[in-house]
């Protein structure tokens, strides 16, 4: 097993997609990411749901091959360790099963972002002046070809590029830095919208 997590993992079968579109597999692998291997009963504990409901998720995971155990320990203290760093998932498939499937994980991510959006938004007046004029809530609509959105959702990976290292390695992060979750949502406006 490697120490370190390759950069992506691709899903395109659609059983993998609908299990994945799960919020608690999600919140597990999320929780993964950013504190490293742990067991059921740490993730249990850092997600909020029972060690039995964490430990089925996980091996569940670990079948379309999102989480592998991380060595040592035992039983339910056996540590999970996620495979990647990110997940993606077509955008478009000619595969009726893959795009439904892909449809569906990507409602529940938007979901969950939303969630996780309105919490913020919740407990935003306990944090520091300064990190409540830093943040951003806002919104453009652009006239844009699919060529240019595709070259604007570019540049911006470019940009937030440059922090990547920050997450794998702490000795990066300046003083007072903070996990920042930066999202980047772009869609076509529907036809109704005002």
């Amino acid at each position: 097993m490697p120490d370190t997590p390759v950069r992506e993992t691709v899903l395109s079968d659609p059983r993998a997609l609908r299990a994945y579109a799960h919020p608690t597999r999600m919140r597990l692998v999320g929780m993964l990411r950013r504190e490293g291997p742990s067991t059921a009963t740490r993730a249990a504990e850092l997600i909020g749901e029972s060690v039995a409901s964490c430990s089925y998720h996980l091996r569940m995971l670990a079948k379309y091959g999102l989480v592998e155990q991380a060595g040592g320990g035992q039983g339910r203290e056996k540590p999970w360790r996620a495979v990647a760093k990110y997940t993606s998932w077509p955008a478009h498939s000619d595969d009726t099963a893959v795009d439904e499937a892909a449809v569906a994980l990507s409602t529940t991510v938007a979901e969950l972002y939303f969630e996780r959006l309105t919490r913020a938004m919740e407990q935003r007046h306990r944090l520091p002046r300064e990190w409540r004029e830093a943040e951003e809530f806002g919104d453009h609509q652009l006239y844009l070809t699919a060529g240019e959105l595709v070259e604007l959702r570019e540049r911006i990976r470019e940009l937030l590029g440059a922090y990547d290292g920050r997450n794998d390695d702490p000795a990066l992060r300046p003083e007072g830095a903070r996990i920042v979750e930066f999202l980047r949502i772009a869609h076509v406006a529907p036809e109704d919208a005002l």
